[in-house]
């Protein structure tokens, strides 16, 4: 995984708080991709951005801010070499945003495509844009792309399982940047799966057969690799409907392919399927490296500084509301062993949700992104000093 190097940040804390004002893009059609201009509309909504700002709390030693407002912000892929960074929807939008002068706050936001099923699997590597959708996987050449408009896309596979359910993916390149890896979820709550469902596969950046990497996996809209082993991590959300507290959701190691890690006879963790618990598991398990509350739904992450930071995008059938932050899950010898808070504050002691984080990539400067599919915006942790 390409790590950015951190500059001077001194020269990052000049940055006056510009965004006041800036627009939260609402749905737009394909015949209007252009940089999108202020208007009364933009100015409320960011009132409203700026009021979820003022309720969220940083880890120390981070002063957060606003990259750029973004409708239903999912996925992000930066492009250090294009001034910006790609940012994927649950939907059929995809946008890119652009930094140019380099200050960490977007001066345009671009919808830059709107005919997929579900753009919310895109990665990045110079000259490409890969869009992991519902049902296939395809790239872009982006040697003369101007910010605000894709070309024709180059068809890699077109045979994903084509099921909303879960059909959201995730994408991630190889630390060699020879293959691409996608997540593609089981089309159920808990139920035995076939082909490719509940599974990881790789495929080459120029296309063709995918290999499974991973199985037993029910949903992963999570992957990383570690910068120094070169190992894929992801996590895992556990089965719905069986409690407040189980299963616990997961943060996996893959230390190698053809590893399985459970799915269906298990829904989570340890906690066996109630339809499958008197069946005999095929394959050995591999059980996860980390467990977060059941519900707290882990998704995006990435490795900072030997640690993981890790979005939770909160629960949705569980009593009492739980999730909703960001958490550094925190290595020793290799090995994560606890969480603490990076950004907290979406969640209300009354139940009231102002935000939903769902990704975290670094940015140019070593800042950090963090995309919130609720308050549609994506927001920049910057280390101070």
């Amino acid at each position: 995984m390409t790590q950015y190097l951190r500059p001077d940040f001194r020269r990052q804390l000049h940055i006056a708080r510009r965004w006041a004002g800036r627009l939260c893009l609402g749905a737009v059609s394909a015949a209007a991709v252009t940089t999108l201009s202020l208007s009364a509309q933009a100015q409320q909504v960011s009132e409203r951005v700026a009021r979820v700002q003022s309720m969220l709390t940083a880890e120390s030693g981070y002063r957060l801010s606003v990259f750029a407002e973004v409708s239903n912000a999912r996925t992000i892929a930066v492009a250090p070499e294009l001034n910006g960074a790609f940012v994927g929807t649950r939907g059929p939008n995809l946008y890119f945003v652009r930094d140019q002068d380099g200050d960490g706050v977007a001066e345009d936001v671009n919808l830059i495509a709107d005919d997929f099923k579900l753009a919310n699997g895109i990665a990045y590597k110079p000259r490409t844009l890969f869009v992991a959708d519902q049902h296939r996987i395809v790239s872009y050449d982006l040697a003369n792309f101007d910010g605000e408009s894709l070309g024709r896309p180059r068809i890699l596979f077109t045979n994903l399982p084509d099921e909303r359910h879960h059909g959201w993916r995730y994408a991630a390149l190889s630390p060699d940047g020879d293959r691409l890896f996608v997540a593609v979820g089981a089309p159920c709550n808990i139920c035995k799966v076939s082909g490719l469902e509940g599974t990881i596969i790789s495929i080459p950046v120029n296309g063709g057969a995918p290999e499974i990497y991973a199985s037993g996996i029910r949903n992963s809209v999570g992957l990383s690799f570690h910068p120094e082993t070169d190992e894929l991590w992801f996590t895992d959300n556990g089965g719905d409907m069986l409690g407040d507290n189980i299963p616990r959701e997961e943060l996996n190691r893959a230390s190698q392919s053809g590893q399985f890690y459970g799915y269906p006879w298990y829904a989570g963790n340890d906690t066996r399927s109630p339809q499958f618990s008197d069946e005999t598991v095929p394959e050995e398990v591999t059980f996860p490296e980390f467990t977060f509350n059941a519900h707290n739904a882990p998704l995006g992450f990435t490795f900072d500084g030997g640690d993981a930071l890790v979005a939770l995008h909160g629960s949705w059938n569980r009593t009492v509301p739980d999730g909703y932050e960001v958490v550094r899950v925190e290595f020793i010898n290799g090995k994560p062993v606890t969480e603490n808070p990076f950004l907290v504050g979406f969640l209300h002691s009354n139940g009231e949700v102002i935000g939903r984080p769902v990704d975290v990539k670094h940015y140019i400067d070593g800042s950090i992104l963090i995309s919130d599919d609720h308050a549609s915006a994506i927001w920049r942790m910057v280390p101070e000093g």
